[in-house]
């Protein structure tokens, strides 16, 4: 049995330009690559199936897409960039209570031995980290796994190296 024909896309040369730009440049996100293409395939006359077979993606995922893009249409390219049109929403939830300053003050603390600390271990655990932290009035306060967390995260993407 089938089902209403999606709303159908229509591009601009720009936008279609972009679009493929995007896809075929090496340093694009996988994730916004992807989406890129289902908005292609969607200006192609595909119906949300097709994409989904076709990119091997669920049909909610075409459809979420295709719509955003086609609620994103009515902002020009100067307002809203095609990659920005194509990056996720903003989640919910409370916003981060931690500064980018902050994060940096707690990686430099990190990068430090701990015996310029004054404290009598040759590693940081998460508690002593979080003690340090709550001591040199970087943060009010901070349990030891938030600590270990954020300093876990900040150098999954940096290599940093202890001095001792």
């Amino acid at each position: 049995m089938r089902g209403p024909k999606p709303p159908s896309v229509e591009l601009t040369p720009e936008e279609r330009q972009g679009l493929e730009g995007l896809v075929r440049r090496h340093t694009t996100p996988q994730q916004i690559a992807l989406r890129a293409r289902i908005i292609l395939s969607a200006a192609a006359g595909f119906n949300n199936s097709q994409i989904a077979r076709q990119l091997d993606v669920e049909v909610d995922t075409a459809r979420l897409w295709r719509n955003r893009w086609l609620g994103l249409a009515a902002a020009s390219l100067d307002d809203l960039s095609i990659q920005e049109r194509l990056t996720d929403a903003p989640r919910p939830g409370a916003p981060g209570r931690i500064t980018p300053e902050q994060r940096c003050q707690i990686v430099s603390l990190a990068c430090q031995a701990p015996s310029q600390s004054e404290r009598p271990i040759s590693q940081w655990t998460g508690r002593e980290i979080a003690d340090e932290i709550m001591n040199r009035g970087i943060v009010d306060q901070i349990s030891p796994r938030h600590a270990s967390r954020l300093l876990k995260k900040e150098t999954s993407s940096h290599t940093w190296y202890a001095t001792g």
